[in-house]
């Protein structure tokens, strides 16, 4: 009796592997027609600035350049590493390289800074600086632009690119890396030296803080520029990225902590009133989108490390994952909430923000799907996570009309549907990097 249990087991778990794999035909499919004809072909080449280079920043709900088109080294950067990506994708298609190389020369030309170097954060259309703070730099920019700039490289193999990211690596070495409490100081004056906090600056302001943002994309872009440039500083740094990450900057319980002193010591008002809690919760507060993008770029770091994923890493990307899973899901309609907080003497997180942005859950899906192949004994509740997120996704931020994704959960903010599709902060690398990689593991197995 109990060998006739174990094949009826057997028989009903081949069935399911099979439905399993029927179901991710038809999945891979439609993955590949969301990132190309919805997402791509909506985006290329209406984005691309023909007239004065770079990129479009302002991109209309129903795709059409705005008003405002201020070129930001983030966006630019991003736009960069889609089409070097979709170039590598669709060899057959040239327009993508065309596209990043475009890119490439406007950061070339207009955003590095020729007297004292780095990439300016803030440009105008035409690409000359704009007065202000905004001439200053940032670790989070140059981050992206060596992101950008490598993965070009990997496409084009053209060797400018790849020496811009080797200058721009040299620069934040010199200027933004802390020899003394590791990590990079993330706001830079014109000249590249360090901003230092002072009493003065409002209390709501980041400037002068080290965060985890720029840490975990400059983890990013330093296992880009080492997939290129096996230089061994490169990988002291990543090396140096992931530890400070993994083992400083996530709390205990799993989740990011988000700004910092110089030293490391998190910022936190914790121990002050709800009031003043709310007011600065830009500066602290549980970010669930973050924390499941983080355990993927944590995972993606010890890969190229060591070609595989150390034990350690591994169990910290599936505490992070899990928190977010248990703390910051709608158990409702799916999708990962904005974020959360742990009150004082309050072990339950509360919601504090239950809009759903589309960066939060494009990273979701990717990072889902990874861990159900990385954790077996849990696979089968991360794909049912997982489909339930694409769901969602594509119920509530995939425009059937005009293509591409809306900013935020259209189940929560519904003036969405009308809101732009692009502008410095928003542009087409989170959800194409989650549909690319989706697809890939999926036809993988």
């Amino acid at each position: 009796m109990k060998h006739l249990h174990c094949l009826v087991f057997m028989v009903l778990l081949m069935r399911s592997a099979c439905a399993q794999t029927g179901n991710d035909a038809e999945l891979i499919s439609a993955l590949e027609i969301a990132a190309r004809q919805e997402l791509l072909e909506k985006w290329y080449p209406l984005a691309v600035d023909q007239e004065d280079g770079g990129y479009y920043s302002e991109i209309s709900f129903d795709f059409r350049p705005g008003e405002n088109q201020q070129k930001m080294i983030v966006t630019q950067a991003r736009h960069i590493w889609t089409n070097a990506m979709a170039a590598m994708e669709y060899p057959g298609d040239t327009s993508y390289l065309s596209n990043a190389r475009h890119g490439f020369l406007f950061l070339r030309d207009h955003m590095w800074d020729a007297e004292n170097g780095g990439f300016i954060q803030l440009v105008s259309k035409k690409g000359a600086p704009i007065s202000g703070e905004s001439t200053g730099k940032t670790a989070y920019g140059n981050a992206f632009a060596i992101y950008g700039l490598a993965t070009y490289y990997a496409a084009s193999k053209d060797s400018e690119a790849l020496e811009l990211a080797k200058k721009t690596f040299s620069w934040l070495e010199e200027h933004s890396h802390d020899p003394v409490h590791k990590g990079y100081f993330q706001s830079l004056e014109k000249d590249g030296t360090p901003v230092i906090r002072t009493a003065d600056f409002p209390s709501t302001s980041d400037t002068g803080y080290k965060d985890q943002n720029s840490a975990i994309h400059l983890l990013e872009a330093l296992t880009s520029l080492y997939e290129v440039w096996r230089d061994p500083m490169v990988a002291e740094r990543l090396h140096e990225m992931l530890l400070l990450i993994r083992d400083k900057i996530t709390a205990p319980e799993g989740y990011l902590q988000l700004f910092f002193q110089p030293d490391w010591t998190p910022v936190s008002f914790k121990n002050t009133d709800p009031d003043t809690i709310r007011k600065h919760y830009y500066l602290d507060h549980v970010s669930f989108g973050h924390d499941v993008e983080t355990a993927y770029l944590m995972l993606e770091a010890s890969h190229i490390l060591g070609g595989q994923e150390d034990a350690k890493t591994m169990e910290v990307g599936k505490k992070m994952v899990d928190h977010a899973l248990v703390n910051g899901w709608d158990e409702h309609n799916g999708g990962f909430y904005d974020g959360g907080y742990y009150f004082e003497g309050d072990n339950k997180l509360t919601i504090v923000n239950d809009d759903k942005n589309w960066w939060s859950q494009a990273e979701g899906l990717n990072c889902l799907l990874l861990m159900s192949g990385y954790f077996p004994e849990d696979a089968m509740a991360y794909r049912k996570r997982f489909d339930t997120l694409w769901q969602y996704t594509k119920a509530h931020l995939m425009d059937p009309q005009n293509g591409g994704w809306y900013e935020w959960g259209s189940d929560g903010r519904p003036e969405t549907v009308k809101g732009n599709k692009g502008h410095i902060w928003k542009a087409s690398y989170h959800d194409y990097r989650a549909l690319l990689n989706c697809r890939k593991m999926l036809e993988k197995g």
